[in-house]
């Protein structure tokens, strides 16, 4: 039987891998600008982490996570998310003590089991920004930028934000309650998923996507979290609108916001593209003050967001979004001498930073101009018996068909100066 990639995963090969490195090299070009520093965290951890983190009765936890028993007798996790993992290696090294207020970032694999569609797989890819021991609301507004940043260089299209406050541990109860309490009457109307819900976390309610859930929400009776928010929260809120509206990015607020992960606290939002129909979010995050407490530490105030990959890589394949490669030649050895030649030459290209791709594969130059126009490159350098008489190499333009003689030195400059202008 034919070994497959298993369901749910899948291999990344040719010009996708562009857009995927496009994609990685604009968040971390704009990490840097921001001053948020990378961390790495494995990709399984004590199943723990995320059952106390992101919460035990999330549909993550309940429905999603790959979990197994170790050798050992322990429960491991592939690691679903990025955010727990990012607040217990803060906890586990210290910096609550000695370096309390930190900018990190991330981007690798998460893992859930999900039904596959376009931009959901079992095996996703994540960026993040996460930063630790800031309370200020201001905060808040500088993670919002960065994801509108990164959203925009890339030059996403038809892009919304979507904002609210769920509160904190003060006033969140009396809205839970109240939303209990509505549910109840409405029980008979709510999918068995909610139904069990009610009774475990209604909050979790809010974020079912099936229609006859859908309808009890917009009901004008519906309890908007809003009404409830105590007034330090209400501050933080208002706080934040103020800054996002002098950044200039628009907002829309959305009472039924509330993300699916129970260690949210206050801020939470989400950022969607229109074009991708029901699955329209590409990131979102929030504030997790009560995090570090749930995982064992002292209290810790947090923010971050994190973006699926996948979602944002489908978009600009269907933007037509084509990456121009870096100035690249070809270099084309016509027999064993030659690839001895070029392969010297190769050292040179290297030294002045002119990328290069060598073919071992044939001596024959119609194969080698044929594999040079496949992958798109220029410039051919050919060497052959013919050009070692002449101590030197052959350029062929295959633009304008223009093929010269050139000693290495004139060679290496003639290069050069092609890719300033390129």
């Amino acid at each position: 039987m034919e070994i497959k990639a298993p369901r749910g995963t899948r291999d990344i090969l040719g010009e996708e891998v562009a857009l995927w490195q496009h994609l990685e090299e604009v968040v971390r070009r704009n990490a840097h600008l921001f001053g948020y520093e990378e961390i790495r965290t494995p990709v399984f951890e004590h199943t723990e982490l995320f059952t106390r983190g992101v919460g035990e009765e999330t549909d993550i936890v309940q429905k999603e996570m790959y979990t197994f028993t170790d050798k050992g007798g322990r429960s491991i996790t592939l690691r679903p998310e990025g955010t727990a993992p990012a607040v217990r290696a803060y906890l586990e090294h210290g910096f609550f003590v000695r370096n309390p207020r930190v900018r990190w970032y991330y981007l690798g694999p998460m893992f859930r089991y999900e039904r596959p569609q376009a931009g959901r797989m079992r095996q996703f890819h994540q960026f993040g920004f996460e930063a630790l021991g800031f309370q200020d609301p201001a905060c808040d507004a500088e993670i919002v930028l960065l994801a509108w940043t990164i959203y925009r260089e890339l030059g996403l299209s038809g892009l919304s934000l979507e904002l609210n406050s769920i509160g904190c541990p003060l006033c969140k109860p009396h809205y839970v309650q109240r939303l209990r309490e509505h549910l109840e009457n409405h029980k008979d109307l709510l999918c068995e998923d909610c139904k069990r819900r009610l009774v475990e976390n209604p909050l979790r309610v809010l974020d079912c996507k099936k229609e006859a859930c859908q309808a009890v929400f917009r009901e004008a009776s519906f309890p908007n979290i809003q009404d409830f928010l105590c007034a330090e929260c209400r501050r933080h809120e208002e706080r934040l609108f103020l800054l996002l509206q002098h950044l200039g990015i628009p907002f829309v607020v959305n009472p039924r916001l509330v993300r699916g992960l129970d260690y949210y606290t206050r801020t939470v939002f989400e950022v969607k593209v229109h074009t991708l129909g029901a699955q329209d979010a590409i990131g979102g995050g929030g504030r997790y003050d009560g995090l570090a407490r749930a995982l064992g530490g002292p209290e810790v105030p947090g923010v971050g967001f994190a973006a699926g990959m996948e979602r944002i890589v489908l978009l600009l394949e269907r933007s037509g979004f084509t990456r121009k490669d870096a100035f690249r030649v070809y270099l084309a050895p016509l027999d064993e001498e030659g690839e001895k030649d070029l392969l010297i030459l190769s050292q040179a290209l290297h030294e002045v930073g002119i990328p290069f791709s060598l073919d071992f594969a044939s001596k024959n130059l119609r194969y080698h101009l044929k594999r040079a126009q496949k992958m798109g490159v220029r410039f051919v350098v050919i060497a052959g018996e013919e050009e070692r008489k002449n101590s030197g190499f052959s350029l062929k333009d295959l633009v304008s068909g223009e093929q010269i003689l050139l000693s290495q030195e004139e060679l290496l400059g003639r290069l050069r100066k092609e890719r300033e202008t390129c």
